[in-house]
């Protein structure tokens, strides 16, 4: 299939104050070989540079919030692609993710298509969420489709605004619903944790789990889904954690530490005056 009879692929990144590690993601984009594709950043009204680096890289670039959920919404509004694939701006994509999924797509027929996602990072805690992300690949229960039919959206809506944190597995679990016919890629994006810290990782839950309520509302029984996917993804994987005991053991804790975030985030959004 020559560029001229592929499909266009519509990129989305959604920003905030993500300058110092934007570049390498939108030149990723840059450098797929597959063709023809479209570049939209929708930025959270940034104010450290980052509308500087998405002007140089991409072909549509938009402030709108107010959270991550609306800003790929506004960025499949703009997409004139057949098919949308959404990233972080924290991530880096093998040159072959487009080709790769649009290829697997249209060979399966698929509406949407999961991709391999691996973890960078520094620290200890940062060595403990690479180790588990590495539990959870092919679970599709946990793992999220990031390139979607375009079409999709139109017929089913986008994220749900309200979610933010869960807005990926809300729309997983959509897809399931619709009967939509799901396929995976091989080319993988590299995710970069940062420097992880148990403080910032339980900040960053508790904020999350303010958006559970309204996950479930959209979702009935998908939280407690998830949560047991997560379970016996852990157990069917215990040799690898064994392998790395140290790690394997902060793995367990951390999702502990997690869990209680994630409820507290909940409860405390719960007990908010409406």
């Amino acid at each position: 299939m020559t560029s001229s009879e592929r499909p266009l692929v519509s990129v989305v990144v959604p920003t905030r104050n993500s300058a110092s590690f934007l570049r390498a993601c939108l030149q990723s984009v840059r450098a797929q070989d597959y063709r023809p594709l479209e570049l939209i950043v929708v930025d959270n009204h940034s104010d450290d540079g980052t509308l500087q680096v998405a002007s140089e890289y991409a072909d549509t670039v938009e402030s709108w919030g107010p959270e991550r959920s609306a800003q790929r919404n506004r960025g499949i509004e703009l997409a004139a692609g057949e098919y949308v694939l959404w990233i972080d701006s924290d991530m880096v994509l093998d040159p072959q993710v487009l080709s790769s999924s649009v290829d697997v797509a249209i060979d399966r027929g698929a509406d949407a298509v999961f991709v391999p996602e691996h973890s960078v990072g520094i620290g200890f805690w940062a060595a403990c969420r690479i180790l588990e992300r590495r539990c959870y690949e092919g679970e599709p229960m946990i793992e999220a489709p990031r390139l979607v039919r375009r079409s999709f959206f139109s017929q089913h809506g986008g994220f749900v605004a309200q979610v933010a944190g869960q807005e990926d597995a809300e729309l997983r679990m959509r897809l399931r619903a619709a009967g939509a016919v799901m396929a995976r890629s091989t080319a993988s994006i590299e995710h970069d944790e940062g420097h992880v810290t148990l403080r910032g990782v339980i900040r960053k839950r508790v904020y999350y789990g303010a958006s559970i309520p309204a996950y479930a509302a959209a979702q009935p029984g998908a939280v407690t889904a998830q949560g047991a996917a997560t379970v016996r993804a852990l157990a069917k994987n215990w040799r690898m954690l064994v392998s790395e005991p140290i790690h394997g053991l902060g793995v367990l804790g951390l999702r502990s530490v997690e869990g209680a975030a994630y409820a507290y985030g909940a409860l405390r959004s719960r007990r908010q005056p409406r």
